[in-house]
């Protein structure tokens, strides 16, 4: 939970995000070793940051230019637990942000931004990560070392850039918080159905984005689509951790603050907006539909519908299409929706995902085809990681 926090804390000091994730690491063993005397501390990710910023320091006191980084590590060290002041938008001192920007570089592929911001703010596991973006593992594995090597050897600055570098970087920056919120959303691996730390940054960051950026509407779309996403949190999940569906949630459990947080978002993306919505802003609509139902037949499937057709000819995906049919089968029938999953089943980025025949089998059960759609349940089992999943599969292979 703190090893993002801890990582970026220590990289503004060492300035090397491989060593920082070492470091990091070597806190945690100290934190093994000694809390079990000592106790665990009041504020335990100070102390681990506290340990690797020190580590971070004897590290730097043995290199080269032993005068010159030592200042550099003093100022660093010297306003440690102060919170930062910015005296501008454009100067906003947030280690997690900056951390983004430099693993974001143009000097790393678009495969490599996402693999290594996963991995370093998002405490992935390169198994998650490679289930997360559709790839094979050690090629991901590969992307995350290549990528902290070619930050090293370039020497890139610790910073959130200005001008048009920053701009440069916006689209992959928005790409990794996005990832990093569907992975605390909806995790792919593990015991709990959500990871609230992981969302809880993927917002911060995007609500910090809005104060350095306000006058991008994809920025503001991005944090509208978080913030209406995050509202249903707390009803996604029944009392012993299972899954809910959205059909079956308490909306009364929604968090109207975020909600309303979300339609403002939203409107400033449409305020500032010169062209048609992008991605995220389309997202954010969609997810605004169900935040303005108070019911879920109140839902205006047709018009989610047709926002997803939109989102699909901005963003062509097989995901996007596979969820563009779910809300076809609300409109047209799970016929026609059936028709539309078939139509993506062979494509090679949706081989291991197992929401393809987990919404194959949902549409076959409402065909009245049970054996069928028990089989893709089952096949759907196969290919799920998060046990919450997999016992929600095995219940409808069961019912």
């Amino acid at each position: 939970m703190e090893a993002p926090r801890i990582i970026a804390a220590v990289t503004r000091v060492v300035r090397d995000v491989g060593i920082a994730e070492e470091l990091a690491q070597d806190a945690l063993v100290a934190a093994l070793e000694q809390w079990p005397v000592s106790g665990v501390p009041d504020s335990p990710g100070a102390w681990l940051t506290a340990v690797a910023r020190r580590r971070a320091v004897d590290l730097v006191r043995r290199r080269e230019n032993y005068a010159r980084k030592l200042e550099e590590v003093g100022r660093a060290t010297e306003f440690a637990y102060e919170a930062p002041v910015a005296a501008d938008p454009d100067d906003i001192d947030d280690d997690l942000l900056r951390l983004v920007f430099m693993s974001c570089h143009p000097a790393l592929s678009a495969e490599a931004r996402v693999a290594l911001t996963l991995r370093l703010l998002g405490g992935l596991t390169t198994a998650e990560i490679a289930r997360a973006v559709l790839a094979p593992e050690p090629t991901v594995a590969q992307r995350v070392v290549r990528a902290k090597r070619t930050l090293a050897t370039r020497n890139v600055a610790f910073e959130v850039p200005a001008g048009p570098d920053r701009e440069a970087r916006l689209g992959p920056v928005l790409e990794v918080i996005y990832l990093i919120f569907n992975e605390g959303y909806a995790a792919t691996a593990g015991d709990d159905h959500l990871r609230p730390g992981l969302c809880e940054d993927a917002l911060r960051l995007a609500r910090v984005l809005q104060a350095l950026m306000p006058k991008e509407p994809e920025v503001h779309g991005l944090a509208a689509l978080l913030e209406l996403q995050s509202s249903r949190a707390a009803a996604r999940t029944a009392a012993d951790g299972s899954p809910v569906l959205l059909r079956d949630q308490n909306r009364t459990r929604w968090n109207t603050m975020l909600i309303r947080r979300g339609f403002a978002a939203l409107g400033r993306a449409d305020e500032v907006s010169s062209g048609p919505p992008g991605p995220y802003a389309l997202q954010a609509a969609i997810a605004a539909c169900h935040a303005r139902a108070y019911a879920y037949e109140e839902t205006n499937w047709g018009h989610i519908a047709a926002l997803y057709g939109l989102l699909a000819a901005r963003t062509p995906s097989p995901v996007v299409e596979l969820n563009r049919a779910v809300a076809v089968s609300m409109v047209e029938g799970p016929g026609a929706a059936l028709a539309l999953v078939d139509a993506i089943a062979g494509e090679p980025a949706l081989r291991e995902y197992h929401l393809l025949p987990s919404v194959r089998g949902d549409l076959l059960e409402r065909l009245g085809r049970g054996a069928e759609a028990r089989a893709e349940f089952r096949r759907a089992l196969g290919l799920a990681r998060n046990e919450r999943d997999r016992e929600f599969l095995l219940g409808r292979i069961d019912r």
